[in-house]
């Protein structure tokens, strides 16, 4: 398949046309109790969809003078994978227990992301010492948080995938919706040791709490990007471990694939 240019996020004049947003304003969107939508481009459409949000008064959240901001992320699992297995097959009801690290602070926390039968997802998180970020299972207090608020308690679990990005988080003008969109998506399996990456594909998430409208859903309709129920935990997994069933997430592979016009595997 045919490279493509690779672009640099901070480049982007699209994305310097759009305005900036605070962290502290943007606190009232947090939305940990929402409706998710996901969507899956190429950095060259990401390009065409930056150009509509400036247009449609779109702000980009921005810290230490950047726009653009590093990710580290470490999925626990079981042994047996039980969280990957259960959104492989279909459990409508599941979890999933990471670490994460905003890169340019340093600040870390221990997530929850929890979804239901309905369709919602409810995230639980609680700061630790970056120290504790690649493995929080010494930390009492940390361990006490996730019994409280998880199936799982934390001697049931080892560190599974570790994934890094880099993340543009738009929010609409009626602060009602939050769309986080991932570039440069890297994963290590921790357990393999065998790395990959969406190359140059963009991970797009429309967070809302599902009372209003979506002006994102519209901008992707028209740039043609249809909606893809895509883990990037679980996509990891797949890519990253050959002994692991993956016949429903390989499916999802190859869409990713045709996409991005370049091969995962």
């Amino acid at each position: 398949m045919p490279e493509r240019e690779h672009i640099t996020l901070e480049n982007l004049p699209q994305l310097q046309r759009i305005g900036s947003i605070t962290l502290g304003e943007m606190d009232s969107v947090k939305l940990l109790n929402r409706i998710d939508t996901k969507y899956l481009t190429d950095e060259r459409t990401l390009a065409e969809i930056l150009s509509d949000a400036a247009e449609a008064g779109y702000r980009a959240l921005e810290t230490e003078g950047s726009k653009v901001a590093g990710y580290d992320s470490i999925y626990f699992d079981t042994p047996g994978l039980r969280m990957y297995l259960d959104h492989h097959n279909r459990r409508l009801t599941r979890q999933k227990v990471r670490t994460r690290e905003y890169m340019s602070s340093g600040a870390a926390f221990l997530e929850i992301k929890l979804k239901n039968n309905h369709g919602r997802t409810k995230k639980k998180r609680t700061g630790i010492p970056e120290e504790d970020f690649r493995d929080f299972r010494g930390n009492a207090g940390a361990c006490s948080y996730l019994s409280s608020h998880s199936a799982f308690s934390a001697g049931e679990l080892s560190p599974s995938l570790e994934t890094l990005f880099r993340r543009i988080t738009l929010v609409n003008p009626a602060m009602t919706e939050r769309i986080t969109l991932d570039s440069s998506v890297c994963f290590t399996n921790l357990r393999t040791g065998r790395q990959a990456s969406l190359r140059d594909g963009v991970v797009i998430e429309v967070k809302q709490d599902g009372r209003a409208g979506s002006g994102m859903k519209a901008i992707l309709l028209d740039r043609r990007v249809k909606p893809l129920r895509v883990s990037k935990y679980c996509i990891g997994v797949a890519l990253t471990d050959p002994s692991v069933k993956s016949g429903r997430f390989k499916t999802k592979i190859r869409l990713i694939e045709k996409q991005i016009n370049k091969r995962l595997i």
